[in-house]
């Protein structure tokens, strides 16, 4: 997950790079017609569940992932000098506003996927061809390489601007897409499988991909994917729609092919490091440096939860009972450019990934892992939803929603939200400390706090699995127009294990804010200094 996440953050760093210029710039009139590999198959969805149903009767094979002697040697510099070569991209004979490029083979992408154009209901698929790529500084010979050597996966940019990207699939069923803002962030997956366990994480390969030629004028792609793993194989659909959020309307079908304990729907993957609430690695000269800051649920009941995400010392892993979620994602609220001073990456743009489900997803629990890190290049935090019911080797299991990339989620509670966790030593200023404590302060803004008297009173509702709390308040916030809680935890034992808080502020018996919940992890009694 860590090299995969080093590669992919080179592609946002170009992306970020691309001029301003470009934007609304033609496609090139010039165009290689790609060549054809075997006969044209019928094909539609249905053919493509039919597909993976059979496969899921069948033991699993593994994809090989033996290259070239000379492919399997690339560095990470001459794997970055290899570049698809734009007139061979899919549909550069077409009145259409999306191409489609390929990833090529090498460095940590080892797997050939298959990549077929849909058109008129047949499905044809493409042969490698070593004229679709400039091979750069890489040493590569384009005649010494195998005619079936294959692709790594693909990259769709969008007729509003011809250069950046507007999504990549690449890598076992990873894939990311941007925002208004055209910076990459964090990823989304096909499936997540046994995710935080005590024993290796299963990743599902999406092995073979099908692009359907979209229509002159159209602003949707839609995309299928047959997806292969030893617990399970499935069937993809995206309907992808750029914009300044862009929207992926997805249905899945799943053939189990064995019983699965930890199954994640529509799993989001991000990276958190050190931000403003948790300055465990923050030994860097950048104050924050996260892709994501918070978990933000909308629950069945209509509650809306936000959980800032931390960079714990051992894995953590939560699970948030629900029945009939409305939402889920993975949220950069935090979009200041002073917070980060990234000026290579840019952290304050990195698109957030809201989940909408289709349909009624029932019972079960959104799970969030988060594992330690030291490294920007690691993706350390997983979010995605858990059924209660899973589904059984033999069965048929359909799921669709919707992922929205964009500076923030289409949905939003009308109600105050969190916009800065803080913490650090507790106690009262220019007194001394009588024992070890943790001060928490959480701001939350909009909804009607900015209507309310300074004088109103407003309470903090505070509970805590374990410890005391201590030194509580509430007060307006006039420099976010908000309002600020605050308070004290005391740990009353010597254990280690996380402690759960939860937080809103209320106003004659109503909830004026979002709901917040943290996990906080006392220090070990040795630790615990109070100066």
């Amino acid at each position: 997950m860590q090299k995969r996440r080093h590669f992919l953050r080179s592609l946002g760093r170009g992306a970020a790079l691309a001029t301003a210029g470009s934007l609304g710039l033609s496609w090139t009139e010039t165009f290689a017609a790609l060549k054809p590999l075997g006969r044209p198959q019928p094909f539609d969805f249905a053919a493509l569940k039919g597909q993976a149903r059979a496969l899921s009767a069948a033991p699993y094979v593994a994809r090989p992932d033996r290259l070239p002697a000379s492919v399997a040697a690339l560095d990470w510099d001459q794997y970055q000098s290899m570049q698809f070569r734009s007139d061979h991209a899919l549909w550069a004979d077409q009145d259409a506003r999306f191409r489609a490029k390929f990833f090529h083979l090498g460095l940590f992408f080892k797997k050939p996927v298959r990549m077929y154009e849909v058109a008129s209901g047949q499905a044809q698929e493409l042969a490698y061809d070593p004229a679709m790529f400039d091979y750069g500084q890489s040493g590569l010979k384009a005649g010494a390489l195998p005619a079936d050597l294959g692709f790594a996966g693909f990259r769709l940019n969008f007729h509003t601007d011809p250069v950046r990207d507007a999504a990549a699939f690449l890598g076992a069923s990873y894939f990311r897409a941007v925002g208004s803002e055209w910076q990459y962030g964090q990823s989304a997956r096909g499936l997540a499988i046994d995710t935080g366990m005590d024993r290796p994480e299963e990743f599902p390969d999406f092995v073979s991909y099908y692009l359907e030629r979209p229509a002159p004028g159209s602003n949707t792609l839609v995309v299928y994917a047959l997806l292969d793993s030893p617990s399970v194989s499935g069937a993809y659909r995206f309907a992808i729609t750029p914009g300044d959020t862009q929207v992926m309307d997805i249905d899945a079908a799943l053939y189990p092919r064995k019983a699965i304990e930890r199954l994640g729907i529509a799993p989001c993957t991000s990276m958190f490091q050190h931000g403003e609430n948790d300055h465990r690695m923050a030994n860097d000269w950048r104050s924050e440096i996260h892709d994501t800051d918070g978990l933000a649920m909308w629950r069945g009941n209509g509650e809306w939860v936000w959980r800032p995400l931390t960079n714990p010392p051992n894995l953590q892993f939560n699970a948030f009972t629900d029945k009939s979620p409305r939402g889920f994602g993975l949220v950069q609220r935090d979009r200041n450019f002073d917070h980060y001073q990234d000026d290579g990456v840019f952290y304050d743009r990195r698109p957030s990934l809201w989940v909408e489900p289709k349909s009624d997803w029932g019972e079960g629990s959104i799970q969030l892992v988060e594992i330690p890190t030291n490294d920007e290049t690691f993706d350390n935090i997983v979010a995605f939803w858990n059924p209660d019911r899973k589904p059984q080797p033999g069965q048929e299991w359909l799921v669709g929603y919707r992922l929205y990339w964009g500076a923030q989620p289409p949905a939003r509670s009308a109600l105050a939200h969190c916009v800065a966790t803080r913490t650090g030593l507790g106690g009262v200023v220019g007194k001394p400390r009588p024992y070890f404590s943790w001060r928490f302060a959480v701001d939350f803004t909009g909804g009607e706090l900015s209507r309310l008297g300074r004088d109103a009173k407003v309470e903090a509702v505070i509970t805590a699995s374990r410890g005391k709390v201590e030194i509580t308040s509430a007060r307006p916030l006039e420099a976010i127009d908000g309002w600020r809680a605050m308070f004290d935890l005391k740990p009353e034992d010597t254990s280690t294990q996380a402690i759960t808080l939860r937080l809103f502020l209320r106003h004659e018996g109503k909830p004026l804010t979002e709901t917040w919940l943290y996990q906080y992890v006392p220090p070990a009694v040795a630790d615990r200094k109070v100066v």
